[in-house]
């Protein structure tokens, strides 16, 4: 940040082990799907001088999106880390998938990461998602830059989007967000369009021309002065503002010159306490340049704006039983905490975990304990035991670099960790710890599946199991009412990648089936039933007579059984027969097939013979008894009801609650919340919602969220009732 003349690639480029927390930096990108953070990522390896052309290593590999499926799909749909090594630096750039449907693949990056770079796009500006991101970031104090990329589009306009930034970002201090360096623009081209050829320093009042493809300085034109010295105002007092030191503001409005040394000190350490969010530009090198525009700036900002591991708060840990536990702040030679923030599978090398090393240091060879978050409501295995770490290494596209040993502060890859999960801890085998996971988005989008053959329902079970092992985000459901296997999911996109790797990488291929929801049937009103189970055919028979009555009850009772028989007309040992009988028929229902639920059922009389009755026939004399008084009673379809709570910015709260009416819910309440946004509550039937989350994302932008828990059963309308049983009688 002091814009020093780097005319040179960075010396070595390719990290390995940092060798002490001072020398790493960890950054996330972050930022709408399409906005450029990949070929950020890919720009700033090429200057570093890790890659031999842009965004490509030695074996023609890319560095950041170098899956298959992300080829094929065209998108980042996973957290990639790629270390690079600028000024004797460490860098450890974790580029996350803009898309909301990964969202579980950037919060990992946030987990990682002890800063972040917000890459918005000159010619889209900041959506929403965007914004909320950052409010989560602001939250927890993380600092922050800026890169506006997409210079080269023709309505681009770098000032102006600076402006956006400061709107959208700088909250009750706009002058908190605020340009480093203003791009310098070439000749016109035929369109009108100038392209940004170079960029000059607000600070150092030098220009820098990347026309050559290499970082060229020089001293700017006089037409260029004006500007300058008005954008470097305002810049210095920005920075002053944000200054530890109270006295410089006024010294400087009295008209003393700040040094620019210590301008730039005070620049560094408001960077670093997320007080301060500079913005910088940014664009790839052209074919044949060795460094892109604006990547050595930034690389400049990561090495010394941004923090070091040790200025981060250590992570609160317990042990396993629950009792705190005080570690040192990032101290390589404390006790082992580690937390794998990423699983994926290599057909070749099995199992890679990415892990973070909070404290401690991680060795190759090492015996380690790993500690399960108990996430079993999410289809995982709750897991806690001791595990041998394989080979270590540090990634970079497909290749992995093997290392030796990792200090704390520092991420890298572990193989062949069994039964570690993401989300799991890392500890000393002797001194057992636990962090706390991170908060994960629940997801709400259901995929029903079946196995598409025979070999593949034999395959389908652990591929399931690797799947979610993999992905947090993702929540496996085997339903016993509906015996559908489900995947919940956090949108199409998800659902299509968890798809394709069942097929890729465990080759399990399934079919997609509709969802369906768990219904309940009910009795209308009063009925009788009579159970006549009587047979003789030679030899031993079978004999059994049974009247029920039966009457609904209340929501929430369930079933309800009543021994009301007098003068033993059915034999004592006999009635709990008829109620194992009567709550059989129950669980498979009494007209759609549905479990009969809420209702007693009171056993009035019976016959029976001294020797053809038997437990059995007093089953099937119950079971038939509830079947005929079925037949003649009116039997509700009951669906569940979920209560949704949905978290929408206020211009959209109409159109959320229009909507929710048009799924037959019923709104109780709004609330407001800070930020702008409503909190609405409503209660909505299931059967209506199971593709809300993509629907509200469209609705709303993708600004909304919600959550649901289920609430009751509750009669369905007639007229949604009788086409659910028309669809049973047509599959049927």
């Amino acid at each position: 940040m002091g814009d020093k003349a780097h005319t040179h690639p960075g010396a070595a480029g390719r990290a390995t082990a940092a060798d002490h927390p001072t020398s790493v930096r960890n950054v996330v990108l972050v930022g709408h799907s399409g906005s450029g953070k990949t070929t950020l990522v890919e720009a700033l390896a090429l200057t570093a001088g890790a890659v031999n052309r842009a965004g490509r290593v030695e074996d023609g590999g890319c560095v950041s999106d170098y899956d298959d499926m992300e080829h094929r799909q065209q998108r980042s749909v996973q957290l990639s880390l790629v270390p690079v090594e600028w000024d004797g630096i460490k860098i450890n750039l974790l580029d996350t998938p803009g898309y909301a449907d990964f969202v579980g693949e950037l919060r990992a990056g946030l987990r990682a990461a002890d800063a972040a770079l917000f890459v918005v796009s000159a010619s889209d500006g900041v959506d929403g998602p965007t914004r909320m991101l950052w409010e989560e970031c602001a939250a927890v104090g993380m600092p922050r830059a800026i890169v506006v990329t997409h210079l080269e589009a023709a309505r681009a306009d770098f000032e102006e989007m600076t402006r956006i930034c400061a709107e959208a970002f700088g909250g009750e201090d706009p002058d908190a967000v605020l340009p480093l360096y203003l791009p310098l623009h070439g000749p016109p081209a035929p369109d009108g369009h100038a392209p940004v050829t170079g960029l000059v320093g607000l600070l150092s009042r030098k220009l820098f021309d990347y026309a050559s493809g290499e970082r060229v300085a020089s001293e700017p034109g006089e037409a260029d002065l004006p500007q300058l010295d008005e954008a470097r105002s305002m810049l210095i007092e920005g920075i002053i503002s944000e200054s530890e030191d109270e006295t410089l503001m006024e010294r400087y409005l009295g008209g003393e010159q700040v040094d620019v040394k210590t301008l730039v000190e005070d620049l560094e350490r408001a960077v670093a306490r997320g007080v301060f969010f500079p913005v910088l530009a940014a664009a790839p090198a052209a074919e044949g340049a060795r460094q892109g525009l604006g990547t050595v700036e930034l690389l400049e900002l990561i090495t010394r704006g941004f923090p070091t591991p040790l200025e981060r708060a250590a992570p609160r840990v317990t042990t396993p039983e629950g009792a705190e536990r005080e570690l040192r702040m990032c101290d390589p030679e404390d006790s082992l905490v580690a937390e794998v923030v990423k699983t994926s599978s290599d057909p070749y090398v099995g199992r890679i975990s990415m892990v973070r090393v909070f404290s401690g240091t991680l060795r190759a060879d090492q015996t380690v304990h790993v500690s399960g978050h108990g996430l079993t409501d999410r289809g995982h295995e709750d897991h806690d035991v001791d595990e041998r770490i394989g080979a270590l290494s540090t990634p970079f596209g497909k290749q992995q670099r093997p290392v030796t040993h990792v200090i704390a502060g520092d991420l890298a890859c572990v193989a062949k960790l069994t039964r570690a999960e993401t989300g799991d801890t890392l500890s000393a085998k002797e001194d057992p710890l636990l962090m706390a996971p991170w908060d994960m988005p629940d997801p709400l989008l259901p995929l029903a599946i079946e196995a598409h053959s025979k070999p593949d329902e034999d395959k389908l079970s652990q591929g399931l199991a690797r799947l979610v092992a993999e992905d947090p985000t993702m929540r496996l459901e085997h339903n016993q009412d509906t015996h559908q296997v489900v995947l919940w999911c956090l949108g199409e996109a998800h659902a299509d990648v968890a798809l394709e790797r069942l097929r890729g990488r465990y080759g399990v291929q399934v079919d997609v089936v509709p969802h369906r929801v768990p219904l309940r049937e009910t009795f209308g009103g009063p009925a009788a039933g009579r159970g006549r189970h009587v047979k003789q055919s030679g030899g031993h028979g079978q004999y059994a007579i049974c009247e029920i009555e039966v009457e609904p009850l209340p929501g929430g009772s369930g079933i309800e059984f009543v021994d009301k028989v007098v003068g033993g007309a059915v034999p004592r040992q006999f009635v709990p027969s008829v109620e194992k009988g009567v709550r059989a028929q129950a669980a498979k229902g009494v007209a759609a097939g549905h479990p009969l639920i809420d209702v007693r059922v009171t056993l009035r009389d019976g016959k029976a013979h001294s020797v053809d009755s038997s437990d059995a026939a007093f089953q099937t004399a119950g079971a038939l008894a509830l079947r005929e008084a079925a037949a003649e009673a009116r039997i509700h379809l009951l669906e569940p009801v979920a209560e949704v709570s949905v978290l929408v910015g206020d211009d959209y709260v109409g159109a959320v609650m229009s909507d929710l009416s048009g799924r037959r819910g019923r709104v109780l309440g709004t609330e407001q919340t800070s930020g702008g946004r409503t909190l609405i509550r409503a209660e909505v039937p299931e059967i209506e919602i199971g593709r809300y989350a993509v629907d509200l994302r469209s609705l709303s932008h993708g600004t909304a969220r919600f959550d649901r828990r289920y609430a009751r059963h509750e009669p369905m309308p007639a007229q949604v009732a009788d086409r659910m049983r028309e669809e049973v009688r047509a599959a049927s």
